[in-house]
């Protein structure tokens, strides 16, 4: 297996996308640069290192879990485990349990009941790390599934899976979404999970996602929120749960406020959920430091900083 982009710009002729073509590769190769990733020829050479599998002898299954049944294979565990760490999953590949540090089957299990159903769009997810909801979002049958995240180990660790799971039309690209080619209107639905409290500007991040948005189309954000009036965003002074670039962290009402001066409609909040240390973790495959190490030992209810503990929020808007 190895980084190989040439099938999705044939499936990228004739059709709204068309135009990427003529900018992606150029990006693509700006995004994996080896001077920006240091360790990328080691992950090149463990992607070149995975067994070929005959997809006739695998069972691949996208919807209900991600997964490719068949036969063990011997060392696949090594191998995969150089690609740590694995954040997002998790994965069942050939008796290997890949088990991520996040349960993002259980945030899946509370996105898709409220979405509009995805069989036969065309969707972007932006922030996808590599790429766990992206094969989802194809086992809903969605014609064509773009994922963006500047992470080359996210990128090589989806290659790895797209090794064994063979779907043609998930995809993920090693690109923020700044580097996104400007195609107003062409995505039926829009995804942000877990990147708006990342944005110095999330208004602005709103408009980024808004303009890819066919018209009738549907945004998807996922994101942390603090309690709080209308207009309330806690704004920490330096860290938050240890991570350095958290910048604003609205209320549910200031966030569906600002869904709302971007020009979005039907905007509603289907989701509120505390962070359980149960779905966020350190594992075998993510062995640094987790959720459990980012709160107070003494008051679980705030983060290690003295901040009300990780709360997250689903709220859905259409154009």
């Amino acid at each position: 297996m190895k980084i190989d982009y040439s099938e999705l710009y044939e499936q990228l002729k004739d059709t709204d996308l068309a135009a990427w073509n003529d900018v992606l590769p150029e990006r693509i190769a700006h995004g994996l640069r080896p001077e920006r990733h240091g360790l990328l020829p080691q992950w090149e050479q463990a992607l070149a290192a995975l067994p070929v599998v005959d997809a006739s002898l695998s069972h691949v299954e996208l919807r209900e879990d991600v997964r490719a049944d068949g036969p063990p294979i011997e060392g696949l565990e090594k191998l995969l485990k150089q690609f740590h760490p694995w954040r997002k999953g998790p994965y069942h590949i050939h008796g290997t349990h890949i088990d991520t540090e996040w349960r993002s089957d259980w945030k899946w299990e509370r996105v898709l009941p409220h979405i509009q159903p995805l069989e036969g769009r065309t969707i972007l997810d932006v922030g996808c790390g590599n790429g766990y909801h992206c094969w989802r979002m194809a086992g809903e049958g969605a014609e064509l599934v773009i994922g963006v995240d500047p992470s080359a180990l996210f990128v090589c660790q989806f290659f790895a899976m797209k090794n064994f799971l063979h779907h043609p039309r998930a995809w993920v690209l090693p690109l923020g979404i700044e580097d996104v080619p400007e195609t107003p209107g062409v995505f039926d639905t829009v995804f942000s999970m877990g990147v708006l409290y990342h944005r110095k500007s999330p208004v602005e991040h709103i408009e980024q996602l808004k303009s890819f948005l066919k018209p009738g189309g549907e945004l998807v954000i996922e994101t942390l929120v603090a309690d709080g009036p209308e207009g309330y965003s806690l704004i920490p002074h330096g860290r938050y749960a240890k991570m350095r670039n958290v910048w604003f962290i609205p209320s549910v009402q200031t966030l569906e406020l600002w869904m709302k001066r971007c020009g979005l409609k039907n905007i509603r909040t289907v989701d509120v959920n505390e962070t359980s240390i149960d779905e966020q973790r350190s594992t075998d495959w993510m062995t640094f430091e987790s959720l459990p190490d980012y709160l107070d030992p003494e008051n679980p209810a705030k983060t290690i900083e003295g901040y009300p503990a990780p709360k997250r929020a689903v709220v859905i808007a259409g154009l």
